[in-house]
């Protein structure tokens, strides 16, 4: 592995897009930024003209057929980025991947980017002791929204106090409702290096 410069930055993985929608991405950060710009604008013309949140599932709905033009062109190359949209609508908690083939599945958990497939095959096998879990494993950053509640992003020592006050509290034996808050966090994905899309 190549060691990093001291003059790269820390590229930031979780992106907001609405009150109601947040991303957590892997691959490309540049195509990342104009898919997360294209969902923002579409939100916002959703609450302009019809005076509600897009929903979860029609936003997601957008960015497959988006993301699948450039597959079918040879003037343009893909979208080299994988998403994963948390959000909360009508019809409760969404958790969306998209994949750079524009292919879009509804999860229930979910991670990308590289060696992703562990954390994957840990999220099916845990599926069931979710609601029983301890919060003592290192969290970088975390994305929450629910019901009544705007998407927010914990960074770093904003996790710390977040976690703690979970963890006074005592655990539940049983699934939260599906009006509560859904919480998604994805692992951060390789750093890649922004290339300009062409258009």
């Amino acid at each position: 592995m190549r060691a990093q410069s001291e003059l790269a930055a820390h590229q930031k993985k979780i992106l907001h897009v609405d009150n109601h929608i947040g991303i957590s991405i892997a691959g490309l950060t540049a195509d990342a930024r104009l898919l997360c710009n294209f969902m923002r604008q579409e939100c916002l013309d959703s609450r302009f003209v019809f005076d509600r949140p897009l929903p979860a599932s029609r936003l997601v709905s957008l960015i497959g057929s988006k993301t699948q033009i450039p597959t079918q062109r040879y003037g343009r190359r893909p979208y080299g980025v994988g998403l994963l949209v948390a959000g909360f609508d009508d019809m409760g908690p969404h958790i969306f991947q998209t994949c750079p083939s524009a292919n879009y599945f509804d999860c229930k958990a979910m991670s990308i980017g590289a060696r992703s497939q562990s954390a994957r095959t840990y999220l099916e096998r845990s599926m069931d002791k979710f609601s029983d879990s301890n919060l003592n494993d290192l969290n970088v950053s975390i994305g929450i929204v629910g019901k009544d509640m705007e998407f927010v992003i914990y960074d770093d020592d904003d996790v710390a106090p977040f976690l703690e006050g979970l963890e006074e509290r005592p655990q539940r034996k049983v699934s939260p409702p599906a009006d509560e808050p859904a919480a998604a966090a994805a692992p951060a994905g390789p750093e890649v290096p922004d290339e300009p899309m062409e258009h």
